[in-house]
């Protein structure tokens, strides 16, 4: 099997999504890589076939009916390198999302520094904290055993001790996890992944690795000041595939196909936002939102430096009745163009909890599906803006950095009835400030394309680059405290023919300019009120080349934070207005 892309043509990638399995095949035509066709099936990863593998041939018996090749070989198994007659393909990658996330303890010293790294670490993946322990835990080591024995927790993650530093506080913990772990069947003991103290390797491995499946990475906090859970992911993902495959049929297979590099979606999405940083070098950072059925993922990329964030209870199918753990349902309503009782919308979130795969078939079914992804992507970014940098470019309390690119997956997003909607979805949720290009990933190929970043860096670019990805609209944010209808922009816009049109722009109003693909323009920007544009500062404008999109150049300026009319029939004709403007 090849390790390298050196003289690789095409690449089969597997995607085991909550809902849907997809088969993707990228390969080289003309002198340039493509993204050619996929494949697609429900995911059979759940009940009643726990299976993955099913949804998998079925899918890879579609993409094989599409493209007239075979992928596949009598004795059902990958035909890896490709032949000279194009039968098989030269890499395999798999990723995956599928199943329920990761039930799992923390455990850290201080509850705002190596507990706090542990949290950061779990929500790189799919998981679920379901108790903390740190040296502020006022239970005695009995009750935190015990809690243990009724959690049955999937893994245990431990932190503590900067490189040289404590020793007796972390050991003290150790033991009482090596009791717990003593205690519990054989059959219900869980992983464990140690990312504390280096000097302390081989007690823990004392203490542990008779009870448990211990692995051990590098301090999480190799001192006060400094963060590292890049090498610690590397283990967290070995840990992921192995509970898939301990619960889920195909797991090994397919992890087996892949060279043992079977990743989770999310890290794989993380993954080419990072590439997107390093590659187009740009000053501002990379913005990656996935919106999934079982979680939404956002990753931020500032230099290839990446921050991941996974909310597993942030997802628009089983667990979307936990979205009302995080938020009043008065704030999913919010977003609804009309009047619809809240126990319709309540029973709508219910019901896809139980359905997940269930799309919306009346109008009204539409406008709460949609509201209900502008409150769990609002949710969730909300929540990652909490670890952004402070010096991120355009940082701002309360506010979005600057990014360029943003990069939109996810079906409910990809799958709108209209583009117009897709838009206004992400900008209500996202409400980004400055300039930016807003991206679809319309055939959900971000994470195959993060798996293979690292090894063929050329078909990353030129997938990104090609009509795979739909460059969905140029947005222009001002931040302004301008009061409501006071002139905040004026702009000048030249097409490529010699055309002109002038704009003033008011606070608080959306438009559009046309701009369709394959097209150029310069934009002429102009402040006022010390609106901040995004170029240099508040009140400083200056002038920018534009390339056509679908939806053109959007400049919205609606404020930051977006705020809507408290009156319902107000906030009714303002929601339809942003509709029908963006062509929703």
């Amino acid at each position: 099997m090849q390790d390298t892309f050196t003289e690789v043509r095409s690449l089969l990638a597997i995607d085991v999504g909550s809902i849907t399995t997809r088969a993707l095949l990228f390969d080289a035509v003309q002198g340039r890589y493509r993204f050619l066709a996929a494949g697609t099936a429900p995911t059979t990863a759940g009940a009643p076939l726990q299976d993955a593998g099913e949804g998998v041939r079925i899918a890879l018996d579609r993409l094989q009916e599409i493209t007239g090749r075979v992928f596949i070989d009598g004795e059902e198994q990958l035909i890896m390198p490709s032949e000279l007659d194009g039968t098989g393909v030269d890499v395999f990658t798999a990723t995956m999302s599928a199943g329920p996330p990761i039930r799992m303890v923390a455990v850290g010293l201080l509850e705002n520094v190596s507990l706090e790294s542990v949290k950061h670490l779990a929500s790189t993946t799919y998981t679920q904290v379901l108790d903390t322990i740190s040296l502020t835990d006022r239970r005695k080591p009995e009750e935190q055993i015990d809690a243990i024995l009724s959690l049955q927790p999937d893994l245990i993650l431990i932190a503590g001790g900067t490189d040289d530093g404590a020793t007796m506080s972390v050991t003290n913990i150790i033991e009482s996890l090596g009791i717990a772990c003593y205690l519990l069947p054989a059959n219900l003991r869980p992983e464990v992944l140690y990312a504390g103290n280096s000097n302390l390797a081989n007690e823990v491995k004392e203490a542990l690795a008779q009870y448990s499946t211990l692995q051990i990475a590098p301090n999480v906090r190799p001192n006060l000041d400094v963060e590292q859970i890049e090498p610690a992911q590397i283990r967290l993902a070995s840990i992921y595939r192995k509970l898939r495959a301990r619960y889920i049929g195909g797991v090994d297979e397919l992890n087996a196909w892949s060279g043992e590099r079977l990743q989770p979606t999310a890290s794989a999405f993380g993954r080419v936002i990072r590439f997107l940083s390093r590659v187009y070098g740009s000053t501002k950072g990379v913005l990656g939102v996935d919106v999934g059925a079982t979680a939404s993922t956002v990753a931020v990329a500032f230099d290839g430096d990446v921050h991941l964030n996974v909310f597993s209870d942030l997802g628009l199918g089983e667990r979307l009745d936990k979205l009302l753990e995080w938020s009043r349902l008065d704030e999913v309503t919010r977003w609804i163009p009309t009047e619809i009782p809240e126990d319709r919308v309540r029973d709508y979130i219910y019901n896809k909890t139980i359905y997940p795969a269930s799309v919306p078939i009346t109008v009204e079914d539409l406008h709460i599906e949609q509201a209900l992804t502008r409150q769990v992507l609002q949710k969730a970014i909300f929540q990652s803006m909490q670890r952004f940098p402070t010096d991120a470019p355009g940082h701002s309390p309360g506010l979005m950095p600057h990014f360029e690119p943003i990069i939109a997956s996810g079906s409910v997003l990809t799958k709108a009835p209209t583009l117009g909607q897709s838009l206004l979805m992400l900008l209500d949720s996202i409400q980004p400030t400055g300039i930016s290009t807003l991206v679809l990933d319309q055939n959900n190929l971000a994470a195959a394309l993060g798996v293979a970043a690292t090894r063929n860096p050329l078909m990353v670019v030129q997938v990104l680059e090609s009509s795979a990805f739909l460059n969905l609209a140029t947005i222009i944010s001002p931040v302004s405290r301008a009061r409501h209808g006071a002139s905040v922009l004026r702009v000048r816009f030249e097409e490529e023919t010699g055309s002109q049109r002038m704009l003033e722009i008011r606070q608080g109003s959306l438009e559009v300019l046309p701009l369709p693909p394959g097209k150029t323009a310069r934009l002429h920007l102009r402040p006022l009120h010390r609106a901040d544009v995004g170029m240099g500062g508040a009140g400083r404008g200056g002038s920018l080349r534009v390339v056509g999109s679908v939806l053109g150049v959007v400049i919205d300026a609606r404020g930051r934070p977006l705020r809507l009319p408290a009156s319902p029939d107000q906030r009714f004709e303002t929601l339809r207005k942003w509709l029908w403007t963006l062509g929703g």
